[in-house]
């Protein structure tokens, strides 16, 4: 699939899946360097994932600093012609000062056997 440069940084849209709730999702940055893949509060609660009691919290660190985050399962993720069900994401404010709406981290990239062709600006999957 092909993804698209902005701010020099590389974006795809995803499909989030939970309860019954789709919702195609713009702006998700490709982060190689972010171990985990996030998605936007104010989405999370668009599609039910809100926080509960027994939610985990994590603090996500980066160059921006630190951010508490809380943990989820969804029912599922779809990007191109993968799906993963049963998927453990992070949930945050992600106000990094662009427009992003969630991250790709390197566990969905890692779980999908992904390949970024920055030249071609393609990234391609392989479902396990």
């Amino acid at each position: 699939m092909k993804f698209e440069l902005k701010h020099g940084l590389p974006f795809v849209e995803m499909l989030f899946t939970h309860r019954g709730i789709k919702r195609i999702v713009p702006n998700i940055l490709i982060d190689t360097g972010s171990a985990t893949t996030l998605l936007s509060a104010e989405i999370a609660l668009e599609i039910g994932l809100e926080p509960e009691l027994t939610d985990l919290i994590r603090t996500m660190r980066g160059v921006g600093g630190a951010e508490y985050v809380y943990e989820k399962k969804i029912d599922r993720l779809k990007l191109e012609n993968v799906s993963i069900r049963n998927y453990t994401i992070q949930i945050g404010d992600m106000d990094y000062g662009l427009d992003i709406n969630g991250i790709l981290g390197t566990d969905f990239l890692l779980e999908t056997r992904a390949v970024l062709d920055m030249v071609k600006m393609e990234l391609t999957l392989s479902p396990n």
